[in-house]
């Protein structure tokens, strides 16, 4: 993938020359595949604009960057880990376990979850938790019941949408979307149809009845994509019903091809999810070791350059591609400037 050669003379940043006592020269960051776009853009502009090797920026998913990014410290190990959700504390415990001790945490914008479907498709015009869960959760109250989900097409427990099957083509497991989709959808729908409750009532502990709210059901009504947004897009493309669960940034960048739908009477955009009044957004974040700072050149530049405003901010490159800016970039700036770390205040 290649990218329009952006000048950015106008970073205050140094571009310092890499240094010969380092294992390698060149950062390498792997993880998250909604952060990859922005990453990739980062890295070539890094490495055309300073006098530092283009960093390496590999996918495979936030989990299993930050199961990299915890192996250990040295040049054997990724410097840094993309995620699309916050580092979890079992994954910090086992980045302490290896000697990960000093992680340092970079937010570097905002990213929302849509619900999209084919421009001719069926008018889904309108979402609320509880229309996706009834649609693909695994287990589901009917008439006061729990049952095997026997929903078939989204008129059937809800008037106001189509007489349309459902297919649904959601994150696999792997990508940290599929968590966000969980918390803020699934959960939320499971808890507002009532589900929830009369799952407990029937003696789950309430763990367990919140795991059996994250169950989806298996008979091909709802898909795990495993892969990036365009195999979502390639099953929407050959499936006039179906909706697929995407970032906002992919979305944009293929309004011909899609349509978006509200969730909760509201309008996914920059706008909406910066100021957090679009109910399914994510903060985007990767995480540096502080042990390779000073080690492997071009570590912390790298960080710096791409939350400088001219990168980072609202009319930057990365907003182009759909980033929604952070209003505290500010702060972020000065955190990895003082290189602090999780856990401490300076």
């Amino acid at each position: 993938m290649s990218y329009t050669k952006l000048t950015v003379s106008a970073l205050a940043l140094a571009a310092v020359s890499a240094t010969s006592a380092a294992a390698r020269d060149n950062v390498q960051v792997a993880g998250s595949s909604t952060v990859l776009p922005y990453a990739s853009i980062v890295a070539e502009l890094f490495g055309e604009n300073t006098d530092f090797p283009t960093p390496v920026v590999e996918s495979g998913g936030s989990s299993a960057g930050l199961k990299r990014f915890c192996e250990g410290v040295g040049e054997n190990t990724i410097d840094v880990a993309n995620a699309s959700r916050a580092i979890r504390e079992k994954e910090i415990k086992a980045c302490a376990d290896n000697g990960v001790t000093d992680i340092i945490q970079v937010r570097i914008g905002y990213d929302g979850i849509v619900f999209a479907s084919q421009q001719s498709g069926p008018a889904y015009d309108a979402f609320v938790p509880s229309d996706i869960f009834n649609a693909i959760g695994a287990t589901v109250l009917v008439d006061g019941e729990l049952v095997d989900n026997p929903h078939q097409q989204w008129a059937d427990f809800n008037s106001d949408l189509p007489a349309a099957d459902i297919a649904m083509f959601i994150p696999g497991t792997k990508h940290g979307t599929r968590e966000v989709f969980e918390d803020k959808v699934l959960l939320k729908g499971c808890e507002a149809t009532g589900t929830m409750e009369a799952m407990m009532d029937s003696g789950m502990s309430e763990d367990d009845a919140e795991d059996a709210c994250l169950d989806v059901r298996t008979d091909g009504a709802s898909v795990d994509i495993d892969g990036d947004y365009t195999e979502t897009l390639a099953r929407i493309d050959a499936n006039p019903n179906g909706i697929g669960v995407f970032g906002l940034a992919f979305y944009e960048n293929n309004t011909d091809k899609l349509k978006v739908t509200t969730m909760g009477g509201v309008s996914p955009s920059t706008e909406t999810i910066a100021s957090g009044e679009y109910p399914v957004s994510r903060p985007l974040y990767f995480y540096i070791k502080k042990a390779h700072i000073g080690v492997i050149p071009g570590l912390k530049e790298y960080a710096q350059f791409f939350t400088a405003d001219e990168i980072a901010g609202p009319s930057g490159p990365l907003a182009n591609y759909g980033l929604v800016a952070d209003p505290e970039l500010a702060k972020t700036q000065e955190m990895i400037a003082n290189e602090v770390t999780m856990g401490s205040d300076s």
